[in-house]
Formats: structure tokens, C-alpha cells, sequence
């Protein structure tokens, strides 16, 4: 007898014994272990996984998703040992637990490996699908089905195809997978080889796929390129629906190739003769054109004055008297309108138009319809500290400049007397038609009373004269007098009222009282005149002295000054007497 028949029996030797009748690999609870099929009852197979032990299991777990065929009598399978007995002594085992150990191992060396696997997508989820991996169960997020947003997932459902696994987590059983990576990185391959059996240059037909502000993506069979708007046509094109619709075949030329991004620049303008070619001989500077405005900007318009040639009016050339307004207020879209050309750049592809320069220019007008010298009627437009704005005929303007509003008083009073609306009368002074300025004078109008009473224009006064004048009004430090038979005035001051100190009293005088004074300065360049009584008084004494006394006559001042007084006096009523006679 032997050792073991002398005592009970260990675990240990139990777990011998079952080593010795099913050998070293046979596994336990929570193992993957063989066993054989014995017997199919209706959609159960009943398989025996030794150690007199019997387990069941569904025919679907074998034959989900078309996976395996059913199992038949006497076939080795493969299943998860949960028990080795249940309360009906029967053992409890799982093809699908057994198939989901076999599938991590071969998913976890996948992952690390980036390799593809097959799946199938079974089922719709919060967020996304679930995706049959031999037995493992991933999901599938709903960004991560198809490159484009997809309606229908229909058609790929219960359907093996390729994924990728972007994530797993082996304790937790998590598994993310994606279709997207698989599709992107089969679609790349496709570019790659398509983008290598192209050239720039290379002109072939393609389908408008999709139109976007900016241009149009076309299908070049299987890979997209871009037409840019501006590389449509040699014209403007505002959108390109203007030209082109979806599904249509076009041909285009391969402007660009970027072998790393696979981006493709294609060209339909590229394929017709550039226009801008032997521009400037086409059109001269200072030639004058018939265009149609394409396009109104903030700072001008676009002219076309041939298909795909385009200038621009700048908005300082649109108008020769409309200043800071905009574009549009001056011409409309598809206005047909005369330009002429004022600069050609064919490097930059840019023509420089004037509109204004078609119109005639209206101080030009202005000067031949209203020369130097002639008068003018308008409405004041503005008053500002240097003058008055006058709106004259044509749209232009005319200054008055303060001192030319009045030929004695200052400006700043008389501008005082008008405002806006009041339509005066003026004078034309100046046209500068360069600088677009009119010079205008409103005193000019009554005639320059210096020149009237100037004796180089033939006038009597003069340095020296002895006048009358009339006493306007009486101030502290003088009186104001204006001269009889002219419309000049001036200010005589107290030290000039009289030769004594006693009588320079301003209120000897009253207004409207007739004195005499002597003309002390006259200078019609400064437009000054001065009078002075007390000059008269010394003049007329040294007069009387020369006349009537001398140094060694005897006579006293009060004498000869009381001779020359009464013959002052005599000569009036001697030249009445001769008038009488």
C-alpha cells in the first residue's frame, strides 16, 4: 500500500491526482479549456470537459454574426470554465467568455502593433455603436463611422470591415474603435498614388463637386482640387455660381501641386489668352474708354472695359465738385460710363481710371462764363473766421475774404451782417482753376472811394489840402469826421483838435458841425487819411506872418494874425459881390 493510502488525502494530492488522469494543461475555474462536443439538443450543444464533468452551451454563442458554422458531435471546442459544478452538477462554461480571452490577446498585440482587426457592428448606443471583435465588445463613437457625417449606418451594420483601435483598458474592458482612420488612411494611399500621376501644367476634365464663396472643389477622379474664384475667369466673377454648378464636367489645368499636403491648385483662366497682355498699347495714357462699372468699393469703382480687364476709379476722380462722399452716390453697378486713363501698370495688373476728367472741368467754365471783373450772384453757403462761402453756378464755390467786404469798416464786424441763405451779389476777383479756388469781393461793388478822391486817379485830395469836414461822432479822445464830398471818414484825436492846449476840448464840437482841417497823410496803398485842425491853425499863421509882418516891422503877432483873419473873412462876401455882378 502506499503512502497516500495511509492517510487521508491533501488538496494538494487531489490536485496530483487530477493532474496524473487529465494531465499538466487542463485548467480550472476562470481558465479557457477543450472540451468535446457529445450531443446537440435542440439550439443547446452539450460538451464534455472531463473531469466527469458535463457543461452547456448555446448554439448562437458559436454562430454570432455569421462568425463560425454550428458545432457538430465529436468536435473540439474551445470554452471558459466558470464552475466545474452548479447545483445541478453540471459545469458552467461560455464560448463567448472563451472566444473574448482569445480576442484580447490578439486585439492587445494590434493595439501596440497600430494593425487593423475585423469587426462588426451590431448595435446603436448612447453616443455611438457597439462593435463585435471576435468576441470582444468595443464602441464605436459616432464621429469616428465615416470621414463625412453619415444619415443612414444601416448599410454598415452586421457587416465585417476594418477598424482601428484607439484606445483599450484591459481591467475595465474598454475598448474604443474608429472606421474614420481606416477610411482616412486607405484614402491617402488612393491620393498618393493619384497626386504622383499628376503635373503642374497637366490640363485634364473634372466634375464641379462643390462651390463655396471662395471658389469650387473638382473631383479629379478621387481626389479634390480647388479652383479659386479668381483663377475662373480673366474677369470679375462676384460668385462662383455665376459660372459654374455642381456635377459639372469642366476643364482645368494643374496650377500648383503641394506633394506633402496633397493640396491642388487648378486654373480654367489659365487655359485663355491673358488679356493683359500688350496692355499699355491697347490702352494709351489720357485715352479715353467706354466701360461698364463692375464692383463699388469704399474708395472708388471697378470699371471692365473688356472681358477680364478691370481699372479703377479712384473716388478723388469721380467728381470734380463732390468731395468725401461715397462711391456709390455717384455712379451705380452696371452703369455704363466714359473713363479715361490716367496710369497702366501691367506688372501689378492694374489700370488707374478718372471719370472727372470726361466732364468738363467746371472752374474752367466758371472762368470762361464769368471772367475777372464781372459780377456774380449766389447763396452764402457757410461763414467761417476768414470769409464767406458763396455757391456759385456749376457747383462751385466762391470765397469773399473779410477784407474784402467793406472798404472802412473791419470784416470781422460787417461779416456779422449776413447768414447762411442770404444771396448777395459779388465781384470776380481771381480764378485759379489748378488750385479749383474763386476769389469773390463784395466791396469791389461800390467802387474803391480811395481812387475816386486820389489825385493820381484825377481826385483833388492830396497831402497839404485844406478840407471840410463833418463831425460824425464825439469821443473822449477825438471826434470822427468824414470828408465833405467823399466816403472816406477818419478819426482826428484830442492833441490834433486845435494849436493851443485849451481849446483841444472834444466838446467844443457837436455832431453834424462843418470844420476845417489840413489833409496831413494820404497814402492810398495803406488806405490811410489823416486831417488835423491843429495843422491847419499852424499853417495859416505861418502864412500870415510871411504876408503881413516880418521880424522887424514892429507889428505884434495879435496884429498880423487880426489882418489876416479879416482878409480871410473879406474874401468870401468879395467873390458873393463879384457873383452878384
Amino acid at each position: 500500500m502506499s503512502a497516500t493510502t495511509d492517510r487521508a488525502p491533501t488538496r494538494e494530492d487531489f490536485a496530483a491526482l487530477l493532474d496524473e488522469s487529465y494531465g499538466q494543461n487542463e485548467a480550472f475555474e476562470g481558465s479557457v479549456i477543450k472540451g468535446r462536443v457529445v450531443a446537440i439538443e435542440k439550439d443547446v450543444a452539450v460538451i464534455d470537459i472531463g473531469l466527469k464533468t458535463e457543461g452547456r452551451v448555446a448554439i448562437k454563442e458559436f454562430t454570432g454574426y455569421g462568425r463560425d458554422p454550428a458545432p457538430q458531435v465529436g468536435e473540439e471546442v474551445e470554452v471558459y470554465l466558470e464552475r466545474v459544478e452548479n447545483a445541478l452538477g453540471e459545469a458552467v462554461i461560455s464560448r463567448d467568455k472563451a472566444r473574448r480571452e482569445e480576442s484580447w490577446v490578439k486585439l492587445e498585440k494590434a493595439f501596440e502593433t497600430n494593425e487593423k482587426v475585423e469587426g462588426v457592428i451590431f448595435n446603436q448606443v448612447k453616443g455611438g455603436f457597439t462593435v463585435d471583435l471576435d468576441g470582444a465588445v468595443a464602441f464605436l463613437p459616432r464621429s469616428q463611422v465615416d470621414i463625412r457625417p453619415i444619415r443612414d449606418v444601416g448599410p454598415l451594420m452586421n457587416v465585417p470591415q476594418p477598424f482601428h483601435i484607439l484606445k483599450m483598458d484591459r481591467r475595465r474592458g474598454n475598448i474604443v474603435v474608429s472606421r474614420r482612420t481606416v477610411l482616412e488612411e486607405s484614402r491617402a494611399e488612393q491620393r498618393h498614388e493619384i497626386v504622383a500621376n499628376l503635373e503642374e501644367g497637366q490640363v485634364i476634365d473634372g466634375v464641379v463637386k462643390n462651390i463655396t464663396d471662395y471658389g469650387a472643389f473638382v473631383d479629379l477622379g478621387g481626389i479634390d482640387g480647388l479652383l479659386h474664384v479668381t483663377d475662373i475667369a480673366w474677369r470679375r466673377v462676384n460668385h462662383p455660381s455665376e459660372v459654374l454648378t455642381i456635377g459639372q464636367t469642366v476643364k482645368v489645368k494643374i496650377i500648383k501641386i503641394n506633394h506633402e499636403t496633397h493640396r491642388i491648385s487648378l486654373g480654367m483662366k489659365q487655359l485663355l489668352e491673358d488679356p493683359w497682355q500688350g496692355i499699355e498699347a491697347k490702352y494709351p495714357i489720357s485715352a479715353r474708354f467706354h466701360g461698364r462699372v463692375t464692383n463699388i468699393t469704399d474708395y472708388g469703382a471697378f470699371v471692365e472695359l473688356e472681358p477680364g480687364i478691370e481699372g479703377l476709379v479712384h473716388v478723388s476722380e469721380m467728381s470734380w465738385t463732390k468731395k468725401n462722399v461715397h462711391p456709390g452716390k455717384i455712379v451705380s453697378t452696371s452703369q455704363e460710363v466714359d473713363v479715361q486713363v490716367l496710369e497702366v501698370d501691367p506688372v501689378k495688373r492694374r489700370i488707374s481710371l478718372g471719370l472727372k476728367q470726361c466732364l468738363q472741368n467746371p472752374w474752367e467754365a466758371f472762368a470762361e462764363k464769368h471772367p475777372v471783373g464781372s459780377t456774380v450772384s449766389g447763396e452764402v453757403k457757410n461763414k467761417t473766421e476768414f470769409g464767406l462761402f458763396i455757391g456759385l453756378d456749376g457747383d462751385v464755390d466762391g470765397m469773399v475774404h473779410l477784407s474784402d467786404l467793406d472798404w472802412n469798416r473791419p470784416g470781422e464786424q460787417v461779416i456779422e451782417e449776413y447768414k447762411k441763405g442770404d444771396v448777395i451779389n459779388a465781384q470776380v476777383l481771381d480764378v485759379d482753376v489748378e488750385k479749383e479756388r474763386i476769389s469773390l469781393g463784395v466791396k469791389q461793388l461800390a467802387g474803391d472811394p480811395f481812387a475816386s478822391v486820389s489825385a493820381e486817379e484825377g481826385g483833388e485830395l492830396r497831402k497839404g489840402l485844406v478840407v471840410t469836414c463833418e463831425v460824425i461822432e464825439v469821443k473822449e479822445s477825438g471826434i470822427d469826421v468824414k470828408i465833405a464830398g467823399t466816403d472816406l471818414s477818419t478819426f482826428i484825436k484830442r492833441s490834433e483838435l486845435a494849436r493851443d492846449r485849451a481849446d483841444q476840448r472834444p466838446e467844443r464840437f457837436a455832431v453834424g458841425e462843418k470844420v476845417d482841417a489840413r489833409v496831413t497823410l494820404f497814402d492810398r496803398k495803406a488806405r490811410k487819411v489823416s486831417v488835423s485842425i491843429k495843422a491847419l491853425e499852424v499853417a495859416e499863421e505861418k502864412e500870415a506872418i510871411a504876408q503881413y509882418g516880418s521880424a522887424d516891422s514892429g507889428a505884434s503877432l495879435g496884429d498880423i494874425l487880426g489882418a489876416a483873419l479879416k482878409a480871410r473873412e473879406e474874401t468870401p462876401k468879395k467873390a458873393k459881390k463879384d457873383e452878384e455882378e
